[in-house]
């Protein structure tokens, strides 16, 4: 009798729910900086077109700081939705995807000809795969890893690489390496190597003074010789993703000999798993 009523309760409430009126309308502070990423997007498409590519590979910078902060002003407003997810990877496919890709074929790539462009296509289409993957993996994740390079991050090797010469390469010779500053990073965005994500950082947990002063040295750094730093953090990032997957092989190794041979091996640590960040 008692499961009945709490059977009938719960339907009538659950009925209310579904009479009341659905919310229309975004939250308005997340997406103006989702709104202001897809600009940058769009202004380094046209400062491309005007042959500007510094400004462009800059617009670019922007864009990467906006999304970092779309997202983290979602979640600390309460304000994180849906539509807020579909327009966040839309603005990503134009400032991370097609952005750059067109800013390193009129760069670099375009005495190329058809193959300068394929490779500015692959890298838009790896762009567009990569975040359909990451919205259909989100809720069950590990945070600490990305699978596959973050668009963004992707974004910032051509990018950087602009920055840090934006003269150009006229002569197809010297054209030809400069398809891995595109290709490269098209391929690691739908590959399965695992790049942290930096997410599970505790800001509020103490640190020693070593850490305050290395941010200041970069800090430093990047104000003094931001071509030269930009380029190192874009490309320190590319090869992490190697070196934790040179790591994991290590470990796995190690393991397996370690049980091979009946040595004691640490049967706490708990497994490494390959999914995306959240």
């Amino acid at each position: 009798m008692y499961e009945d009523q709490g059977r009938l309760r719960f339907l009538r409430r659950a009925d209310d729910r579904s009479k009341q009126p659905r919310r229309h309308g975004v939250s308005l502070l997340p997406s103006l900086f989702t709104m202001a990423n897809l600009f940058c997007g769009y202004a380094a498409v046209v400062h491309t077109l005007h042959t500007e590519y510094e400004t462009a590979a800059l617009y670019i910078g922007f864009a990467y700081f906006f999304d970092m902060l779309d997202g983290r002003l979602a979640r600390l407003t309460g304000t994180a939705s849906d539509f807020g997810v579909q327009l966040d990877s839309l603005a990503d496919v134009v400032s991370f995807g097609i952005a750059p890709a067109i800013l390193s074929f009129a760069w670099g790539l375009k005495s190329l000809g058809r193959l300068g462009w394929a490779a500015g296509f692959l890298f838009v289409a790896a762009a567009a795969l990569r975040l359909a993957r990451f919205n259909i993996q989100g809720g069950s994740t590990d945070k600490r890893y990305f699978v596959g390079m973050p668009s963004p991050a992707a974004a910032a090797v051509p990018a950087a690489t602009v920055f840090a010469y934006p003269e150009g390469l006229q002569d197809f010779r010297a054209a030809l390496p400069a398809l891995a500053m595109v290709v490269i990073p098209a391929l690691l965005m739908v590959s399965t190597i695992r790049f942290r994500s930096f997410k599970t950082i505790d800001l509020k947990a103490r640190r020693p003074y070593t850490v305050l002063l290395l941010v200041a040295l970069g800090i430093v750094l990047v104000a003094t010789h931001p071509q030269i730093a930009l380029v190192a953090l874009a490309y320190a990032y590319l090869l992490s993703g190697f070196i934790e997957m040179a790591v994991t092989r290590f470990r796995h190794r190690g393991g397996r000999l370690s049980g091979e041979t009946g040595e004691h091996s640490n049967a706490s640590d708990p497994p490494l798993r390959d999914t995306a960040a959240g």
